[in-house]
């Protein structure tokens, strides 16, 4: 259950320690994420990153430790490759997918939710795809779509793993415009990057080395 947390806090976690089959991925780390601001997680492949961002949203337990966030609502965006590529949904409804979040699953949607998912695709330059099955889309498509997703849900609190990872220039763009939109709405944003540009813009950069918190020196050599 979320806890209260600090006004300038979105998400508080401490001592927290995820394990896979006997090895750690995640070792007593401790992370606060201010609220409104865009926090970047860095460091090596293998460093825990997609992990701790995963516990932060609330997709995966921790075997120990605690998170703590307030009521904000929370919407996470994996990796496309985590995503079956042969989703039986479109373009369009793979994007809806996130105003449920809002609406409920059960609740028809009103001409306001209806411009929501419009506005997400439109901003990441995917409504022509509206109707395309998802599985037809390239990867870099497929990763604007599930970051349309993520508009949509129209959350107080972001987490996007690799938001640019593997796309073109424009597409990559393309995202950093939406995420500096989210963050002019009042949105906090959490990412796993290794975009030079997004960490130069980052208010907060959390290094990972080995599934512990680390110094930023370290964790990006």
């Amino acid at each position: 259950m979320p806890h209260p947390t600090s006004p300038t806090t979105a998400v508080s976690a401490r001592a927290l320690r995820v394990d896979y089959s006997g090895v750690l991925a995640l070792d007593g780390v401790d992370v606060d994420v201010p609220a409104g601001a865009l926090t970047v997680i860095v460091g090596p492949n293998g460093a825990g990153k997609s992990t701790l961002l995963e516990v932060l949203a609330g997709a995966r337990d921790a075997a120990s430790g605690t998170v703590e966030v307030d009521r904000r609502t929370r919407a996470f965006v994996p990796q496309r490759a985590a995503v079956p590529e042969h989703l039986p949904l479109t373009v369009r409804e793979v994007v809806s997918v996130g105003a449920w979040g809002r609406t409920g699953v059960w609740r028809l949607f009103t001409p306001a939710d209806r411009r929501i998912v419009e506005d997400a695709m439109e901003r990441l330059a995917i409504s022509t795809l509206a109707r395309s099955p998802f599985g037809a889309l390239s990867g870099g498509q497929r990763q604007r779509a599930l970051l349309a997703q993520g508009l949509a849900r129209r959350a107080d609190i972001l987490l996007l793993d690799e938001p640019t990872t593997g796309l073109d220039t424009d597409s990559a763009a393309r995202n950093r415009e939406a995420i500096a939109h989210e963050l002019r709405r009042g949105a906090t944003v959490v990412c796993v990057s290794h975009d030079e540009r997004l960490i130069a813009t980052a208010d907060h950069l959390v290094g990972l080395r080995d599934g512990r918190v680390t110094p930023l020196a370290a964790a990006m050599r």
